[in-house]
């Protein structure tokens, strides 16, 4: 979910960027029919969203691996059982 927060509530923030790469966020933000801001913005929270969402599926991820995961199965034979040679007779 994208969480994009009305202006009012913004902080502004100074940005520098080269003269080509302002030149094709103009043109970008044009295709888009939003401000180089409103531009910046959205991608911004977008990417600061898919990073909490890689957080949280890892984190999620590790807890599961901490936890284990049950396999299946019994008990499992000892040493002297798989290796009783009387039995393979």
């Amino acid at each position: 979910m994208l969480h994009v927060f009305s202006v009012s509530s913004a902080r502004n923030i100074t940005l520098a960027l080269d003269e080509e790469t302002l030149r094709e966020a103009r043109v970008l933000a044009a295709e888009r029919g939003l401000s180089v801001s409103a531009f910046l913005r959205r991608e911004l929270a977008g990417l600061v969203d898919r990073q909490r969402g890689y957080t949280k599926a890892r984190d999620t991820a590790v807890r599961r691996l901490r936890r284990g995961q049950s396999l299946g199965g019994g008990k499992l034979p000892s040493r002297e059982e798989l290796h009783d040679r009387a039995k393979l007779r």
